[in-house]
């Protein structure tokens, strides 16, 4: 499983469509484990670019605080499942919290 993560400062971005960059972690969730993490930076975001962006560096869920449904939509046709409304916190962080199933997520941070 590879869990996309937007940042901004280093930690999870409000908005996916305003980050720096993506966090990438390759996870092992048998054992709840992060494998490898790489950071990349986006191309200038455009409306519907990265979903298919981030599903050709085998993205297969994204994390974010929020996302329009549009958005969703895409991630959703690229087959990368969504979570919204998760904590600014360190990849890393949000990442095994996922995988143990503790992430505890609040309200779209952009339900546009």
């Amino acid at each position: 499983m590879k869990i996309a993560i937007p940042l901004t400062g280093g930690k999870l971005s409000a908005h996916f469509g305003h980050c720096e960059r993506f966090a990438i972690l390759d996870t092992d969730p048998t054992s709840c484990t992060i494998l490898s993490k790489t950071e990349v930076v986006p191309p200038p975001h455009e409306p519907g670019l990265f979903p298919a962006w981030l599903a050709e560096r085998g993205a297969t869920h994204i994390i974010s605080g929020g996302m329009g449904q549009q958005a969703r939509n895409l991630f959703s046709r690229n087959n990368i499942e969504v979570i919204v409304g998760a904590p600014a916190l360190d990849p890393e962080e949000i990442a095994k919290m996922f995988l143990k199933g503790e992430l505890k997520v609040g309200d779209n941070a952009c339900d546009h």
